[in-house]
C-alpha cells in the first residue's frame, strides 16, 4: 500500500503540473474555489507544502521556513513545477515511506509516519488539482486507482473550528452528494461544492 501511495502521488502531482502550464499572468488573478484564493494564490500555497513536504522527507521538516508561502506572481507557476519535481524527488528516495515526517503547521514537535504524510499530500494534490482546473476552466478526473484511498482519507480529515479559521485550504464539509461518485464524495467532504461556482 505505501508503495502504491507513493505511485498515486506521484500521479495527482503530475497531473498538478500538467494544468498550472496552462497558468498565464492574466489568469492569477482569478477566483478559485478556495475561498479568498486567487489562483496565483492557491498555487503559491501549494508550492509551498511541495517544499516543506520535501524537507520533511530529508528530515528537515521542523524548520517552517521550508513552508513559507512566497509572495505570488508572474514566477509562480515556473516555481510550482520546481517545487513539484522536488517533492516527487524527495518522496521517491528508499525509505521515504518509513521515515517520520516534521509536521510543524499542525503544531510544534508534531511528528507522522511517513505513510500518514504520503496519504495527507495525496489527498490534497488531488482536492488542489481540481481547485486549479475548476478556477481555469478546464476538465479534471480523479485517478481511479486514487478513488478509494482518498475517499477513506479525507473522510478521516477532523471537521472542527479549525476549518473556519483565515487561510484553512478545507472548509466544513458539505452534505449530499452522489455516493457512488468518489470524487464529489471527496469534494463535500473537504468543503467543496462539485458545482462552484454555481450555487447548488
Amino acid at each position: 500500500m505505501t508503495t502504491d501511495l507513493v505511485e498515486l502521488d506521484r500521479r495527482a502531482v503530475l497531473t498538478t503540473v500538467t494544468t498550472a502550464e496552462l497558468v498565464t499572468p492574466d489568469r492569477l488573478g482569478l477566483p478559485t474555489p478556495c475561498a479568498g484564493w486567487t489562483v496565483g494564490d492557491l498555487l503559491a500555497h501549494m508550492a509551498a507544502q511541495h517544499r516543506g513536504f520535501a524537507a520533511s522527507a530529508r528530515g528537515d521538516g521542523a524548520d517552517l521556513a521550508h513552508w513559507q508561502v512566497r509572495t505570488p506572481g508572474p514566477h509562480t507557476p515556473a516555481e510550482y513545477t520546481e517545487s513539484a519535481a522536488e517533492v516527487l524527488r524527495a518522496f521517491a528516495e528508499p525509505g521515504t515511506v518509513e521515515r517520520l515526517f516534521a509536521l510543524p503547521e499542525f503544531g510544534p514537535d508534531v511528528t507522522v509516519p511517513g505513510h500518514q504524510a504520503l496519504g495527507f499530500h495525496l489527498v490534497d494534490y488531488v482536492v488542489h488539482g481540481w481547485d486549479l482546473a475548476r478556477a481555469l476552466g478546464v476538465g479534471y478526473e480523479l485517478d481511479a486507482a486514487a478513488a478509494e484511498p482518498v475517499l477513506r482519507i479525507a473522510e478521516s480529515v477532523p471537521d472542527g473550528p479549525e476549518r473556519a479559521q483565515p487561510g484553512s485550504p478545507f472548509a466544513h464539509a458539505l452534505p449530499g452528494g452522489d455516493p457512488g461518485a468518489p470524487l464529489d464524495r471527496i469534494l463535500r467532504l473537504l468543503g467543496r461544492s462539485p458545482a462552484w461556482p454555481k450555487s447548488e
